[in-house]
């Protein structure tokens, strides 16, 4: 009796996924171990999200490539950062096409070759072009590779719980930045100790990608099926597509999509020109700082983004897009002001606690997006609408070399922040104008 009491305890929240009144204890069970399974392919996804997701530390990985390469400008190395970004793009994109082709599997060994080639010519490079072939052509791609294809198999698990599912994993894909950043700062010396720091990540990337390709999979009709919401439970026999459903050609139609696009791009790049540019911030804001409290202070970023994505995920299932979208907001317009505040008046704790918020602010960004492409053009299409909508980033990225530009211009990044107010406000007046199709 007590056994059968703890199952129904924890299978309840499956429940309501299941059109039928009466559930045999075989149901249950079944229940149960699908409940099991789909959470395995969530914690697997987020350990593949957590190594893909180091390319966000170029923050951090960049200082001793600085340090050694003095002739370098700091817009030549946040180029680096600009071409990741844009490959990372690419690599979601042709990896959603290639998912309806092959297996995806096959993806994630792509993926892993990918990361190992980058790594290994960012570890031998002594010139930007071997820089920006390494780390922003073959990682970028790399990465971008991964993360659609977890994306697009392990949210099929939860389609009664796409915003929260979405929060997850790609909080695993934010945080990565900040344990691989931290790994790195405590192993790399002075020089070219780069070099072979470089290379050990990229074998360990090499190596977990190679793991996650055994274990990821997408899911049966069957598990989809076994948690679906009842208004998709209760489909008719053979229907695939839900009401709404679009395909690429249809959704770029939209005057939603390009208007919500937009306003991505706007965030994205407010939130990328802060994590590109934090290391140079708080030496401007602390010059004495030891290179580890540089690298906790941006790593910060890296924590905040994960909880971020989360937090937003959940925030998007319950309060909807337009509340979401305003709060996304409002942090944003809060951490800009406290890091214009921290700039002027030289205090190192406001930049830190502007750091955070950008951190939540940017978070929230990528998981809204995977909830907005699930909720106004269906799920169907996913695996290749939503790489387009993160598209994005290939025009944002540029707002880290965008930071660097005006850093070598101004000496300072107080030129940064205030142009990130103006593209926040024009954000705000784009986000009250998106209607659902």
């Amino acid at each position: 009796m007590k056994s059968e009491v703890s199952l129904s305890l924890i299978i309840q929240p499956a429940m309501h996924c299941i059109s039928t009144e009466d559930i045999s204890r075989e149901d249950k069970e079944f229940l149960y171990m699908k409940q099991k399974n789909r959470w395995f392919h969530a914690a697997i996804g987020v350990f593949v999200l957590l190594f893909a997701g180091l390319i966000y530390a170029w923050s951090v990985l960049s200082r001793p490539i600085a340090a050694y390469f003095t002739d370098w400008t700091s817009a030549g190395l946040s180029l680096t950062f600009t071409i990741c970004m844009m490959f990372f793009c690419l690599g979601g994109f042709v990896s959603g096409l290639l998912s309806e082709k092959i297996n995806i599997k096959i993806n994630l060994v792509i993926s892993a070759f990918l990361f190992l080639g980058g790594f290994y010519i960012a570890s031998r490079m002594n010139s930007l072009p071997a820089l920006y072939l390494g780390y922003g052509v073959l990682a970028g791609t790399a990465s971008g590779f991964a993360y659609n294809t977890v994306m697009g198999s392990v949210t099929k698990f939860f389609p009664d719980k796409p915003g929260l599912i979405s929060g997850i994993l790609l909080m695993g894909f934010g945080i990565g930045s900040f344990v691989i950043g931290k790994v790195y700062q405590a192993y790399t010396g002075s020089g070219e100790a780069f070099r072979t720091s470089l290379w050990t990540m990229g074998v360990i990337v090499f190596v977990v990608l190679l793991i996650g390709a055994v274990f990821i999979r997408k899911p049966s009709q069957e598990e989809m099926k076994a948690f679906a919401p009842r208004s998709e439970g209760n489909n008719q026999e053979g229907s695939e597509v839900s009401f709404g459903d679009m395909n690429p050609g249809q959704m770029v139609k939209r005057p939603s999509f390009w208007l919500y696009f937009i306003w991505s791009v706007l965030l994205s790049a407010a939130g990328l020109a802060v994590i590109a540019q934090a290391g140079g911030m708080v030496e401007e804001v602390s010059p004495t700082a030891s290179a580890g409290v540089v690298s906790t202070a941006v790593g910060l970023i890296s924590v905040f983004n994960g909880v971020g994505r989360v937090l937003f995920g959940g925030t998007y299932d319950k309060a909807g897009r337009v509340r979401t979208m305003i709060i996304n907001e409002i942090l944003y317009f809060t951490a800009v002001a406290l890091m214009i505040l921290s700039i002027v008046t030289g205090n190192f704790a406001v930049l830190v606690i502007g750091f955070i918020i950008t951190g939540l602010a940017y978070g929230g960004v990528p998981t809204t997006n995977s909830a907005f492409v699930g909720d106004f053009y269906g799920k169907r299409n996913y695996g290749v609408n939503f790489p387009i909508m993160n598209m994005n980033l290939f025009v944002a990225s540029f707002g880290s070399t965008i930071a660097g530009l005006l850093y070598d211009k101004s000496g300072s990044y107080l030129s940064t922040l205030i142009v990130l107010v103006c593209a926040l406000a024009v954000g705000t007046v784009i986000a009250e104008r998106i209607k659902k199709p």
